[in-house]
């Protein structure tokens, strides 16, 4: 295959195989939909707890980041894998940290969602 034949052709064709890389993570990876649900679920929460526009911009800033560090994961992953399907020491260290970076965006989310939740979800239980 030819140098050039995974250039873009215009701007739609571009948008249309980063479309594709989006459905595809979310038909390969459990952990996207997973965070995808938990997002969701942060979605919901903000809704009934009447979140302000700065605590939105925030969800959904921590929200994207999650899902952008499991894609560009996903994305390392498969690199890997389509150098070598032997065992590397190389290609095992690649994964993990890519995998820690993952774990770094989810506990920043976890540490979030406690920030902008936490006193409000306290007050909406107890002073209902």
């Amino acid at each position: 295959m030819e140098k050039d034949s995974f250039k873009n052709q215009t701007f739609i064709q571009a948008l249309k195989n980063t479309i594709n890389g989006i459905i595809y993570t979310y038909k390969t990876s459990r952990n996207l939909k997973v965070e995808s649900i938990i997002g969701i679920c942060a979605i919901i929460l903000g809704i009934v707890l009447k979140l302000s526009k700065i605590e939105w911009a925030v969800l959904v800033i921590t929200m994207f980041f999650v899902l952008m560090a499991e894609m560009i994961n996903s994305a390392i992953e498969e690199t890997v894998d389509l150098i070598t399907e032997e065992y590397n020491e190389k290609a095992k260290n690649a994964k993990d940290i890519a995998g820690g970076a993952v774990t770094l965006a989810s506990l920043m989310s976890i540490i979030i969602g406690i920030i902008l939740f936490l006193d409000k979800l306290i007050v909406f239980v107890f002073n209902k």
